[in-house]
């Protein structure tokens, strides 16, 4: 469908964690060239997306969505959903296998995105008590008592 070996990639993880994508032409400016959520799917103008690791940041913000409101047009997330989105996109990229700075570029959150990077790779993770709570990751502490893989590993994808 799209014709960056990495765009595809990341939409078929994308689909497969059960988040629509679609191929999309003349986008109205959003957050990340090329890319739009709209009624719970991402929309991707391939030739207009610079940064192809945005996908997996938008995709993040479907999946901590409640279930409930991911049909809107447009989503609203909290504050909590918005710093789980950035462990939610780190988890993506090591699940896959890719760098964490496709997703944590030098130009991305206001030019820190160096700085997520390195507070990552540190194990200082973000998000992660919200996507603890929601029962999709769960902390080394926690992980240890529930004999499961601590996060970056997903529990589950989608709250």
């Amino acid at each position: 469908m799209f014709s960056s070996p990495l765009i595809q990639e990341l939409t078929n993880f994308v689909r497969g964690i059960g988040i629509d994508v679609h191929a999309a032409s003349s986008l109205l400016p959003a957050n990340f060239p090329g890319l739009d959520i709209q009624h719970g799917a991402i929309l991707i103008d391939e030739s207009r997306v610079v940064y192809p690791g945005d996908i997996l940041h938008e995709a993040g913000h479907i999946a901590m969505s409640a279930p409930s409101v991911r049909p809107a047009l447009r989503l609203n997330p909290s504050g909590g959903e918005e710093l789980s989105t950035l462990g939610w996109s780190y988890a993506a990229a090591v699940h896959l296998g890719l760098d964490p700075s496709l997703v944590f570029y030098p130009a991305s959150y206001d030019g820190f995105g160096d700085g997520l990077v390195d507070l990552f790779a540190a194990g200082n993770y973000i998000g992660v008590p919200l996507l603890q709570r929601f029962g999709m990751a769960v902390d080394a502490r926690d992980a240890v008592a529930r004999g499961v893989p601590p996060f970056p590993h997903m529990l589950r994808w989608l709250r």
